[in-house]
């Protein structure tokens, strides 16, 4: 599971206030700059929900969404997405919650003919959904789709786009929506007006994240004894450089510090599970590899562009609340403190 996600989406707030669409100043909400925790949940009580953090006084807000909804979250947390002035969580459990993230008040939901869904992107006034699709007797799934439905603040799914097995991340480019085929290593492109598949780029491993730097989207994908690095040329949609880094048992999980350096959670799994903070620096045709940290139970990370700190959670193996621990970019152990249960991403702003 992600977070980016979430890899995540991350914006720098430097002032107290924002700008309306009128040019107007506003004061920030309450949840308009720190970070937000994602907590996935526990399978089968399905306890997912997100924790604010305000770095500079270190106030922890639990259960934001059903403090300020007064109703339970009620699913496992998959992905919290930042687009068009709302947030969408994305459960794996069959829906997207959409809340204002200045008060994380409701703002609308996607709740039917939703399966597995992983994450989302918005391409002009249409809600794009990865979705695995349903289990197949095998447990297999052969019905993977990208969801769509008209409308910003949720509705009906208005359309499912056949994509390969297991669809994770999605980018929203132009005319465009750019899908990682995680299972079948594949990267398809979708015209989100016609609403179809109208290219597919083959890979060598397994793309998991997206992240965008000016013209530039990186990708970033993971095979058994490395990880893969690809670029993709925004302009004309074609693959550019491949940076090739020999770092084992690589996640999905991933943060990007925005200037050519990631740092992902490794984990040699079961029955072991040793675990890995690593950093990777790219320069030029080379990238390098660094081990930050070691441990078990790793499940999410985030970068922190304010303060330079990488954000690391761990799950405890599910039993009660999960942890998480700030390190320096060099390794260093700033603070550690305790959240919700499962967390596996973040999202700062």
């Amino acid at each position: 599971m992600k977070l980016n996600q979430l890899l995540w989406a991350s914006a720098l707030i430097s002032v107290s206030f924002a700008c309306s669409d009128s040019g107007e100043e506003k004061p920030l909400g309450k949840y308009d700059n720190g970070i937000l925790i994602m907590n996935e949940g526990n399978f089968g009580t399905n306890d997912g929900e997100v924790y604010h953090l305000n770095q500079n006084t270190e106030e922890l807000l639990p259960n934001i969404f059903e403090a300020e909804n007064l109703r339970p979250f009620a699913g496992l947390l998959e992905d919290i997405v930042l687009e068009a002035d709302r947030l969408y969580l994305v459960a794996n459990t069959g829906k997207v919650e959409i809340v204002n993230p200045a008060d994380f008040k409701s703002l609308g939901a996607v709740s039917a003919e939703l399966d597995q869904p992983r994450s989302l992107a918005v391409n002009g006034s249409k809600l794009f959904i990865s979705d695995y699709g349903p289990y197949n007797a095998s447990y297999a799934t052969p019905d993977s789709y990208v969801a769509v439905v008209n409308g910003l603040d949720g509705g009906v799914v208005s359309k499912k786009i056949e994509v390969s097995n297991k669809p994770e991340d999605l980018f929203s480019h132009g005319n465009f929506i750019i899908v990682a085929g995680s299972e079948e290593n594949k990267i398809e492109i979708i015209d989100a007006t016609q609403e179809v598949v109208v290219s597919t780029i083959d890979l060598e491993a397994s793309p998991k994240q997206f992240y965008a730097v000016g013209n530039v989207l990186w990708i970033y994908a993971v095979a058994t004894d490395e990880v893969i690095f690809y670029t993709v040329n925004l302009s004309s949609l074609t693959l550019g450089n491949t940076y090739t880094v020999p770092v084992a048992n690589a996640t999905s999980r991933i943060a990007f510090d925005g200037d050519d350096e990631m740092y992902v959670l490794t984990s040699s799994g079961w029955p072991d599970y040793n675990d890995a903070v690593v950093n990777i620096d790219i320069e030029g045709s080379s990238a390098t590899f660094t081990e930050l940290m070691t441990g078990s139970g790793f499940y999410g990370i985030g970068y922190d562009h304010n303060l330079d700190q990488v954000y690391v959670s761990n799950s405890n193996g599910f039993q009660g609340n999960g942890t998480v621990t700030v390190l320096s970019e060099t390794g260093s152990v700033v603070r550690t403190f305790e959240v919700g249960r499962g967390p596996s991403g973040f999202l700062i702003y």
